[in-house]
Formats: structure tokens, C-alpha cells, sequence
């Protein structure tokens, strides 16, 4: 009888600790995801958006933290479009923050306010990895070595995940509903040298493949030809803004997130640069 009882009781033993360590585990990764996503918010109230600003070829009037070229700010303020002001000290993140942050991205009325990483010999390392080093998720935006740091390649790529949460790129899912691609329309990416604006001109899903090394658009007639195949895009669910020039002169912008359901798709929203 002891033994039947020991029979039962080690399995019953082994469950439990393997049971506790899971436990233990789920914590602990609970708790590193919740430091990191607490770090993000920090460092957005820290670098916060005033009033916007609307831009002139008048220097008094251009954005301090960010100079604009006199022939480019006329392009904004004769289409009207302001650029919200952002106080971002880029040398006090990368000294006391990550040295890998160069840019910073944001979506006015979206959670999308997070600084912009590229790691200098790992491309998938802000995939697993934290700002602040820890291993997990929610990650990192990020750009890869294929794409310069300071945005005048043809085509630019920003990655980051789907959470849950609805943080990182989850929202990008809401441009599925064309009233809220016409509700956020721009995309502003901050530098230490100057603000990009890029306006969306499409949101769709699209193949995992790799949309730098796959598609040469360096070469403008390949760029005109891949651009020419999203204006052709008629899914259902896909927001595509045909009135939007966008052609191989220009520069563009996409932002690529994963779909939960769909592990072969990506989710892109992608702009066209509008002060190169």
C-alpha cells in the first residue's frame, strides 16, 4: 500500500514544482514586460508633444529642435500641415537610455510615441530584446542595417510587434477603417537634425517577405513597378489612397507589424515622404 502511494505521490510532486516554476516563470516574465512598457511611457511624458506648429519659410517660425530647409517647410504650410513639436534630448536617451536610439516616431492621437532603434550588427536583436536590455517582449521599433539613419533611402522599414495590449505597432491594425486612416494621416519620425512627415497612402496585408532585400528599389524603374503594384491592390481589406502621388522619385516610408492569425502576413502602413 506505501508503495502505490509513493507510486502516485512522486508524479504528484514533479507536476506541482514543474507547476511552481511556471508559475514562478510567468511572473517573472510578467513583471520584466511591465518594466519595460512602464520605461516606454516614462520616456514619452518625458519627451512631450506641445501645441503644434505650423511651418513657414520664415525662420522665426521654424521648429527649433528640428531646422527645416526654407524650399521644404513650403511644401507643409502650403498644404497646412503643422508638426507637432516634441522636446527630445537624443544625447541624454542615448547616454542614459540605449546608444542604439536615433530617431523617434510618432502618430498624433495613436499609442504609436516610441523612439526609433537600429542595433549595429544584430538585425533581429530589437525583435527579442528590450530598450533597456532585458530579454522579452514588447521589443523594440526598430530599423535594420539595410536602411541608412537618416531616411533617404527609397524605401525606409520599421518593425515592431503586435501586443495584446494594443502597444508598439498594434495599433497599426486600426487603419483597417478608412475613417481612422483619414482621422491620422501622417506620420511624423523626429531626428536630431529634422522632423520627417510622410502621409499615408496605404494599408493592407502583404507577404512576410523581405521588402528591402526582395524588391531592388534602388533601381527607379523596379521602384515605379513595386509602387504601381500597391496602387493595384483590391483587397477588401486593404485602404488604398489612390488620389496620393507617390512615384519612383519620391521616398517612402513603411511601418510592418505582424497578424496574429496569419504568421506568413504582415500588416503594413506605408507614407510617402512629404519634405525629403
Amino acid at each position: 500500500m506505501k508503495n502505490k502511494k509513493l507510486f502516485w505521490l512522486i508524479p504528484a510532486g514533479i507536476f506541482l514544482v514543474a507547476a511552481l516554476v511556471t508559475g514562478i516563470w510567468l511572473i517573472m516574465d510578467h513583471m520584466e514586460r511591465k518594466a519595460a512598457e512602464d520605461l516606454y511611457q516614462q520616456l514619452a511624458q518625458q519627451n512631450t508633444v506641445s501645441s503644434p506648429v505650423q511651418e513657414s519659410s520664415t525662420p522665426e517660425e521654424v521648429v527649433p529642435t528640428v531646422p527645416q530647409e526654407e524650399v521644404k517647410v513650403d511644401v507643409l504650410a502650403q498644404r497646412g500641415i503643422e508638426i507637432p513639436e516634441k522636446e527630445i534630448d537624443f544625447a541624454a536617451l542615448q547616454a542614459e537610455t540605449n546608444a542604439d536610439i536615433y530617431a523617434w516616431i510618432y502618430i498624433p492621437g495613436t499609442k504609436i510615441d516610441y523612439p526609433v532603434l537600429q542595433h549595429p550588427t544584430d538585425d533581429s536583436y530589437y525583435l527579442d530584446y528590450n530598450i533597456d536590455g532585458s530579454k522579452g517582449y514588447p521589443g523594440c521599433i526598430y530599423t535594420e542595417l539595410c536602411n541608412s539613419k537618416d531616411f533617404t533611402d527609397p524605401h525606409t522599414v520599421l518593425y515592431g510587434h503586435n501586443m495584446k495590449n494594443g502597444t508598439m505597432f498594434a495599433g497599426l491594425h486600426n487603419y483597417r477603417d478608412a475613417d481612422y486612416l483619414a482621422e491620422h494621416p501622417y506620420i511624423y519620425i523626429y531626428t536630431p537634425d529634422k522632423t520627417y512627415v510622410y502621409e499615408i497612402f496605404g494599408a493592407y496585408e502583404f507577404s512576410a517577405v523581405h521588402l528591402i532585400r526582395n524588391f531592388d528599389l534602388a533601381n527607379p524603374d523596379i521602384f515605379q513597378i513595386y509602387l504601381d503594384g500597391v496602387f493595384e491592390i483590391r483587397d477588401m481589406g486593404a485602404n488604398i489612397l489612390s488620389d496620393i502621388e507617390v512615384d519612383k522619385e519620391d521616398r517612402i516610408v513603411t511601418l510592418s507589424t505582424c497578424i496574429k492569425t496569419k504568421p506568413n502576413q504582415r500588416y503594413l502602413v506605408q507614407g510617402v515622404l512629404l519634405n525629403p
